[in-house]
């Protein structure tokens, strides 16, 4: 019986952080895809991690803490693990399944995460953070980022201290290569999968790349970046069913099957 394999002949941009895109490209490598890895975000150290060690060292004082993505998890839990170790009594909250996944790496099995939608908004509809008043939150993230997890929880009561654990950078990179096979109509989809990478992508390519951009199909799994997508004109936006690898490797597959059969 021979294997189903949509995306044979089909160029995939993947826009990830390079040590985050492999299982991804797997995925579309296995369904006859070419992934095209080409990170529009850069993740590194913070320069000085001397206010985060001194945080770490006083995790006692905490009643839960929240990681914000993947990246907080590995970049905090090697520090934690060096310094000092999670109280026993603190709860542990995530934003989405990857970082959940990602701290049981570490042995940390009991976390509280939503189990639809993975994003800020879906983990303050949690039980968890409804009766907050008084209690100290440390939530790891990296520099900047969305303010609503931290604003909202400081409304409802909440003690909050951002532990900044990683730097989020646009990588210096040469778009010639990218450009000319864009031009040649050689990329035939694009995944995004966080609204700064995508603003990121938009400054890199420059107005030719911008163009090109506009009319190549867009996936992603989350309602506000395909609107954010939509808002600077991007024409063929795709908001996957499903999240997170499962629901891009699945959203390609019914796309291209639709193109190929109306073609």
């Amino acid at each position: 019986m021979a294997v189903l394999k949509p995306l044979v002949g089909k160029n995939i941009l993947v826009t990830r952080p390079a040590h985050q895109a492999g299982v991804l490209a797997d995925g579309i490598r296995a369904i006859g895809g070419n992934p095209m890895l080409f990170p529009v975000l850069e993740i590194t150290d913070v320069k000085d991690s001397g206010a985060l060690i001194a945080l770490i060292h006083r995790l006692n004082e905490f009643d839960l803490a929240i990681f914000v993505s993947p990246n907080a998890v590995n970049k905090a839990m090697c520090l934690i693990n060096k310094h000092g170790v999670l109280p026993a009594n603190l709860s542990i909250l995530t934003v989405g399944k990857g970082s959940a996944d990602a701290l049981r790496q570490f042995g940390i099995h009991e976390v509280i995460c939503p189990v639809e939608r993975f994003d800020s908004e879906a983990l303050l509809q949690m039980e968890a953070l409804q009766h907050v008043k008084g209690k100290r939150i440390v939530i790891f993230r990296g520099n900047g980022g969305r303010q609503l997890l931290g604003d909202t929880l400081i409304q409802r009561g909440a003690i909050i201290e951002y532990a900044e654990c990683y730097y989020r950078g646009k990588p210096d990179v040469d778009t010639g290569p990218l450009l000319t096979s864009w031009s040649q109509g050689k990329i035939n989809a694009v995944i995004i999968t966080s609204s700064e990478g995508l603003h990121n992508l938009f400054d890199i390519i420059g107005q030719l790349g911008q163009q090109l951009l506009k009319v190549t199909p867009v996936f992603t799994t989350h309602d506000r970046i395909a609107q954010t997508a939509k808002d600077i004109g991007l024409e063929k936006v795709v908001k996957t069913v499903s999240t997170g690898d499962i629901g891009l490797l699945q959203g390609l597959q019914d796309y291209f099957q639709v193109t190929k059969h109306s073609a």
